[in-house]
């Protein structure tokens, strides 16, 4: 029989109501509520750790692998954590982090060799966003904000900005003539991203990913919007695992998409050593 987890929980085609797999890993909780949660979620992973060589581990970086900063240059994965990866390469049939960093930045992040770093959100799979560097530059340019630029996408940040309210409002006016020059403009965590017009994201780069390799199993971790898109791209497989590193600042629709939910990617790491 097929085991397919639905984005909401439970088995497809099974009596297994969603509210037994919905679980919030906690990391302090009861003797009792602990053994509960512990059978639980290894129930929910089995379909992975029993057959290893036949499926994949899909990551997001900032704000799942590695704590949110101030700013992007300054983040890093910790020690502990990189170990853990390091053993799922030797484990898993892949290993990929696909980030809204640069693969190559995400690389120098992330740290392990052997790991497959998709970068900007799935665009670099995609050449037809190559042509789009020079319109994004000139974009850039145009506005009076720090910027990031990721080549095939810049990016505003506005966490460290003293009133919040007054940069989400500048950003908003930034995001209307992006849309009006038909780039795209999407918010996530303290960021307004502008991207191509090009059908390309998380998405169909987790979709790449396993077809490539002819992966029917897979989990994947994020925290913001862009991880949504995932999410949706383990739909047709025979085993998904969604798990959600939820935050304050996080979209509630990434937490009720999700098969598990984390509160940090220090409980992430937990999880991960059940792998």
């Amino acid at each position: 029989m097929r085991r397919r987890l639905r984005g909401r929980g439970g088995f497809a085609g099974s009596a297994v109501s969603s509210d037994r797999w919905k679980v919030a890993l906690q990391s302090r909780v009861v003797p009792g509520d602990s053994y509960r949660t512990a059978v639980a979620v290894q129930a929910l992973l089995a379909s992975l750790t029993e057959s290893p060589g036949e499926a994949a581990i899909l990551l997001d970086v900032d704000g799942t692998l590695a704590p949110i900063v101030a700013r992007p240059e300054l983040a890093s994965v910790p020690e502990e954590t990189r170990a853990e990866l390091k053993r799922l390469v030797a484990r898993y049939a892949l290993v990929a982090c696909i980030s809204g960093r640069t693969g190559e930045d995400a690389a120098r992040v992330v740290g392990v060799a052997g790991a497959v770093y998709v970068g900007v959100h799935g665009l670099e799979l995609a050449p037809e966003a190559e042509r789009w560097r020079g319109p994004l530059r000139e974009f850039a340019e145009s506005v009076d904000w720090p910027v990031e630029d990721k080549g095939l996408a810049i990016v505003f940040h506005y966490r460290q900005a003293e009133d919040e309210k007054a940069a989400l409002a500048v950003l908003r006016g930034v995001a209307q003539r992006a849309t009006a020059l038909g780039l795209q403009a999407q918010f996530g965590r303290k960021v307004l991203e502008v991207r191509p017009p090009v059908a390309a994201d998380k998405g169909t780069a987790v979709r790449t990913l396993l077809e490539q390799r002819g992966l029917r199993r897979a989990l994947y971790a994020g925290d913001d919007t862009t991880d949504l898109d995932a999410f949706r791209g383990l739909d047709a497989l025979d085993v998904a695992v969604r798990i959600a590193v939820a935050s304050a600042e996080g979209p509630p629709a990434l937490r009720e998409a999700a098969d598990l939910v984390v509160e940090s990617p220090a409980q992430l790491v937990e999880l991960l050593r059940r792998l």
